[in-house]
């Protein structure tokens, strides 16, 4: 969850990465895959320095020696790019064989409900993958014919968790005054203003209309450090009326303002995506970056001055989930092969390889886990998926809720919009993309 900073030069860029892998895979026959089933096409869209897309080179290693007759394309998108055009991508005649995917309601419920993936039930039975992939790991993974996540059939497999944290840098903390991490929210608000005050950007962000989705993550996780299960389960899986004029909403949206108005976030952050965020942090420009583990091995191979990380103090809970899906679709022409890459990326040496760089591998052995500073960031996820206290990202309940999301997120961050008048639109939003869901 990657664009240049103005919106129409994203959208050339995505629509020229679409064309290109719409072209590649013409080049192949019948559904995406030579006549006599020798080539294989994979889609995906993670970048190959991360933990996860350094573990599926090692997959594609060991897939390419298990099958020497097959030639395996794997080829790369954009999460963007592969967002916006995947019914078209996956409603062709030509279509890839094993494809990545973002999970919720609003992305793969739909090409699940709308059958453009292949149901997974007797795969997942055949492998076990229900033993990897288990508790709340698995509730993005099952949809219903609504396309609602939670329940039904296993549509996607993912590889990874995910938890949000906040990477920070200890030199700025020293140079503000600060000596330890804080444990609740108000001695982390003081250490905020201490930042500030220090003349330090306290949190590195950004806000643009695309890609730009570390406001949305600062806000979500300020609803979510006052939230309960049940308030997170009724917007996640569209259960009964979720008033956002209420607690945690209200609450943890007044803060999100307070932080803009003072600005721990930074300021013009409309012209910045994740990207320019991360950079910025990188560079020791900033005190702290909000992000998940897809940025851990990089901080930690990358980082110039010494770092820590820890989630928001004293929060109820936390922003996370599963990793984006492995999915099958319904045209592909080589589905046994599918399976096996699927479970090829869910081996042993796979998801320890994952491990060993950050990734918080679904099937993998912390325990062997070597470095220290890994090992701990990946007992922390352990435990919040053990005490269950993930809530998920807050695009996934309805139809086009990033695009929403992220344009109010803008607005707010640019001080054209209050969080009254945030909240009063997510209810009629929500409101009305839960109807269109409802009614299938």
């Amino acid at each position: 969850m990657h664009r240049i900073t103005r919106r129409r030069s994203f959208r050339a860029a995505a629509i020229a990465t679409i064309a290109i892998t719409a072209a590649a895979l013409t080049g192949c026959s019948a559904s995406g895959s030579g006549s006599d089933g020798k080539t294989f096409t994979i889609l995906q869209y993670e970048d190959k320095t991360t933990a996860q897309g350094q573990g599926w080179q090692l997959a594609l290693d060991i897939f390419k020696k298990k099958h020497p007759d097959v030639t395996v394309k794997f080829q790369t998108t954009s999460f963007d790019g592969f967002r916006k055009n995947a019914k078209l991508v996956l409603g062709g005649n030509k279509v890839p064989d094993v494809v990545e995917f973002n999970k919720g309601n609003a992305d793969g419920g739909q090409l699940a409900s709308q059958g453009l993936l292949e149901n997974l039930d007797d795969a997942v039975k055949k492998y076990g993958w229900d033993d990897k992939v288990t508790g709340s790991m698995q509730s993005f993974a099952k949809y219903d014919q609504q396309g609602k996540a939670g329940s039904g059939n296993w549509y996607g497999i993912p590889n990874v968790g995910e938890y949000v944290t906040f990477y920070y840098n200890k030199d700025k903390f020293q140079q503000a005054g600060i000596a330890n991490e804080p444990t609740t929210m108000a001695e982390f608000t003081t250490d905020l203003q201490k930042l500030k005050d220090a003349g330090i950007t306290p949190i590195s962000s950004s806000a643009a209309v695309n890609q730009g989705f570390n406001q949305m993550w600062i806000w979500y996780s300020l609803v979510s450090a006052v939230a309960d299960r049940k308030q997170i389960d009724d917007f996640m899986f569209l259960n009964g009326k979720v008033d956002f004029s209420k607690d945690p909403w209200k609450t943890g949206t007044k803060e999100f303002q307070d932080w803009i108005d003072k600005g721990y976030v930074g300021t013009e952050l409309g012209g910045l995506n994740y990207e320019q965020a991360n950079v910025n942090f990188l560079s020791g420009k900033t005190g702290m970056l909000i992000w998940n583990n897809g940025v851990f091995a990089r901080v930690k191979d990358q980082s110039s001055f010494p770092w820590g990380s820890f989630t928001l103090p004293g929060a109820n809970m936390s922003m996370g989930s599963s990793g984006h899906l492995w999915g099958v679709p319904a045209k592909s022409a080589n589905k046994d092969l599918a399976y096996d890459w699927i479970n090829t990326t869910l081996s042993a040496k796979v998801q320890n390889k994952i491990g060993d760089l950050g990734g918080l591998p679904l099937a993998g052995d912390t325990a062997a886990i070597s470095d220290p500073v890994t090992k701990a960031y990946t007992e922390r996820f352990d435990q919040v998926v053990k005490d269950d206290t993930l809530t998920f990202y807050p695009d996934y309940p309805v139809p086009g809720f990033l695009d929403f999301i992220q344009n109010n997120m803008s607005a707010m961050s640019n001080g054209n919009e209050t969080a009254d008048e945030y909240l009063s639109k997510l209810q009629s939003f929500y409101d009305d993309g839960k109807k269109t869901v409802d009614q299938g």
